[in-house]
């Protein structure tokens, strides 16, 4: 068995080399796809490719069985202008593999992947096992992990490739970003005229950066609203703006649905409150959920997560869990440890052999 995961591990680090040295911007991921699928062409392995997401089946899948997911995502945001290498030249020094992507999530993606390929034969299982590679994690498109869901079977729970250090992240902040319109009225600001939207649209931010919501999570805190762009569409400094908008960023726990919270908001404001999009919801996992239970019994810690991933749009039972370190995603000259990739394979195995 050592021997077989010893080539997974080697395997893996040349495939994640390879998907470095290619870019893959989200929703331009259609040659990383390519390349997963190729690597299990390779296994005669048949992955059925969905947009530019792609999964893939246990050899001896059982409808009467009930399924795990494995998935992270292969697309990556642009490199930032604070990188000294080539964002795209898979590197080698003092134990560590550099390049975009490598921590965020190229290492999880491709531990993930030889997971399932240790598992893919197995005729013993209690599970069944999916492997999927999805695209517009880093935008939260709906092209991704989302578009992919109908596609699948009926799945149970899954792991969520993020690099974590292989902690369970078990609830994840959700997202919901709030248009917000405060409205007066125009007029020449030399004659005093006029209904100032700005400062109208002043106390309700004063509101957003004061107010407390009262119920505090144990793995996420208190929900935060943090008011980040304020705009006028008037232009002339001789004009009273007759509309400010301003943009609310609200991380929300599990304990308030984004219901609760526009409904909180609009009674204590004056503006118009608009949220862009509801999809990505806080979410949470059982400590008493048999994969959790596992992977406290191998001495893994266990919190909730200020980010947000494609868990946000799973629904069922799900865990974030990963190796690298979260604090490396976005950063210039990105890496991961070689060891960390090796480590998080074996990891992963004995999480699932507790399961599966």
């Amino acid at each position: 068995m050592n021997n077989d995961i010893n080539i997974l591990q080697k395997e893996a680090i040349e495939l994640l080399k390879e998907l470095i040295a290619t870019p893959s911007y989200s929703k331009e991921e259609d040659q990383t796809a390519g390349i997963l699928g190729k690597f299990l062409a390779l296994k005669n392995i048949a992955a059925t490719r969905v947009g530019n997401n792609l999964f893939a089946l246990n050899k001896h899948f059982d409808e009467a069985k009930p399924t795990i997911l494995l998935n992270s995502h292969h697309d990556t945001v642009k490199p930032n202008l604070q990188y000294t290498k080539d964002p795209f030249l898979p590197l080698v020094e003092d134990g560590k593999l550099f390049g975009l992507g490598s921590n965020d999530a190229g290492g999880c993606l491709v531990s993930l992947l030889s997971v399932y390929l240790y598992y893919y034969k197995k005729t013993d299982l209690k599970y069944n096992i999916i492997f999927a590679a999805t695209g517009e994690e880093e935008i939260s498109g709906t092209g991704g992990i989302e578009y992919t869901l109908p596609y699948l079977p009926k799945i149970d729970f899954a792991i969520v490739g993020e690099p974590t250090q292989m902690q369970l992240a078990v609830a994840e902040r959700g997202l919901m970003v709030l248009d917000c319109f405060s409205h007066g009225k125009a007029g020449h600001a030399a004659r005093n005229e006029g209904e100032n939207a700005i400062t109208k649209a002043l106390k309700d931010i004063e509101w957003f950066n004061d107010f407390k919501f009262p119920k505090v999570s144990d793995l996420l805190g208190a929900n935060k609203m943090s008011v980040t762009v304020i705009e006028t569409e008037n232009k002339a400094h001789n004009v009273v703006p007759a509309i400010c908008k301003f943009v609310v960023d609200t991380r929300i726990n599990e304990l308030y649905s984004f219901e609760e919270v526009i409904e909180i908001i609009k009674s204590n404001v004056g503006c118009e409150v608009k949220p862009r999009s509801t999809r990505l919801r806080s979410t949470s996992i059982s400590l008493d959920h048999p994969i959790i239970k596992a992977g406290i019994e191998l001495g893994r810690s266990y919190y909730g997560s200020p980010t947000t991933s494609d868990k946000a749009l799973m629904p069922f039972a799900s865990l974030k869990m990963g190796p690298g370190d979260s604090a490396r995603s976005h950063s210039a000259d990105e890496y991961i440890y070689i060891d960390e990739i090796k480590d998080g394979i074996e990891l992963y195995i004995q999480l699932l052999n507790k399961v599966v």
